[in-house]
């Protein structure tokens, strides 16, 4: 869940998000609030009947986010009036919020509680209501940090809003306003008055529309080209051979006749220009798999599996291989172009016989 809190508030592990300035990775919660549906009100007990009535909502979701903290407790810190509470309100409900008290003669303030109701969990809710925590704590109560203990397992979320272990204020300026709790790591947030919070989303998305913009300029990836129609035999085998040249696009990604036969492997009898000479290339793939198709733990692998034997084999293993479909490529020369293409095909044989087998059949013994 995204229930957080200090070392009190037995904080559990949150999502997933980027880290400050790309903390929009998930933009749902932007593009909510930009069509109003969604809306960030900082408030505290004040005695207006509909911010007690919301206090008491963020109250309830901290409760079942937090079964192990005390509700009495829980109470007293969120409707304490020198604590504020950042909400974040959906259909005129409150869906979460971050509850902190401001220590404006220190320009500082303790993060108590950070909370989101967990059916709105995963939409970078989350990093919305940090900025707008920042922004307003940079604007109404001029703050310039944040501080929070957080427990292990809190530590990681803390990090991707921005905090950090490394602290930077002078202990005189924290020490005796903040408790300290043993088991748990205080972490500060810095907070940039230049920085406009709130407009992180927006100028994200202005970013990268522009950087796609000049990628687009320097370079023809976004264009497709046309594919190839292949007319394939039996194990896969082309009906005719397909000039890598004549493959649309390929020379204008800048694909030129010298990488052709290219691998990350070189046969020993190779030709003087370091290329592997196709016939020796052809010789080795022969030789390794008559090696393997003599290994005393090959009889399973020799033949297709039959889907009357193993009915829902081929529903699992959506590309299944053997020792005799890559002997028939092997001897069309028209497959194996490259040592990799074969060795792909040899160990998709073991990855296939561990995906569908358990561990502790002779099959999966035998593809190990």
């Amino acid at each position: 869940t995204h229930a957080f809190g200090n070392a009190r508030a037995c904080a559990k592990n949150g999502t997933t998000i980027s880290v400050p300035f790309l903390a929009c990775a998930n933009e749902n919660s932007a593009f909510r609030e930009d069509a109003g549906r969604l809306k960030f009100l900082c408030i505290s007990n004040d005695g207006v009947d509909k911010h007690m009535i919301w206090l008491i909502d963020l109250k309830n979701i901290i409760a079942k986010q937090l079964p192990n903290m005390p509700k009495k407790y829980i109470v007293r810190l969120v409707m304490d009036r020198r604590h504020k509470s950042m909400l974040m309100i959906s259909h005129n409900q409150v869906v979460g919020g971050i509850t902190y008290r401001p220590c404006q003669s220190q320009e500082f303030g303790e993060i108590v509680f950070c909370c989101i109701t967990a059916k709105e969990q995963h939409k970078g809710y989350g990093t919305r209501l940090m900025n707008h925590l920042k922004q307003h704590a940079c604007d109404k109560d001029r703050l310039t940090h944040f501080l929070t203990y957080a427990d292990n397992s809190a530590v990681n979320y803390f990090i991707k809003l921005g905090f950090t272990e490394n602290i930077e204020m002078t202990k005189e300026i924290w020490e005796g306003y903040i408790k300290d709790y043993s088991g748990a790591s205080l972490m500060e947030c810095k907070i940039d008055p230049k920085l406009i919070y709130t407009d992180l989303p927006a100028m994200i998305r202005h970013q990268r529309r522009k950087i796609c913009e000049r990628v687009m300029e320097l370079s023809n990836c976004h264009i497709i080209y046309p594919g190839i129609d292949i007319q394939k035999r039996k194990a896969g085998i082309p009906m005719k051979p397909i000039k890598v040249e004549d493959i649309p696009g390929l020379k204008e990604a800048g694909w030129t006749p010298n990488q052709w036969h290219c691998t990350s492997f070189r046969v020993l009898n190779s030709s003087s220009e370091g290329l592997p000479n196709q016939e020796a290339l052809h010789k080795l793939m022969q030789s390794l798999w008559k090696a393997m198709s003599r290994h005393k733990y090959a009889e399973p692998f020799k033949e297709p599996v039959d889907a009357h034997d193993v009915p829902d084999y081929y529903d699992i293993i959506k590309d299944p291989i053997d020792l005799k479909t890559i002997w028939e490529r092997l001897e069309s020369r028209q497959y194996y172009v490259t040592l990799d293409m074969f060795l792909a095909d040899v160990k998709r044989i073991f990855v296939n016989a561990c995906t569908y087998n358990e561990h502790t059949t002779f099959y999966y013994q035998c593809a190990k």
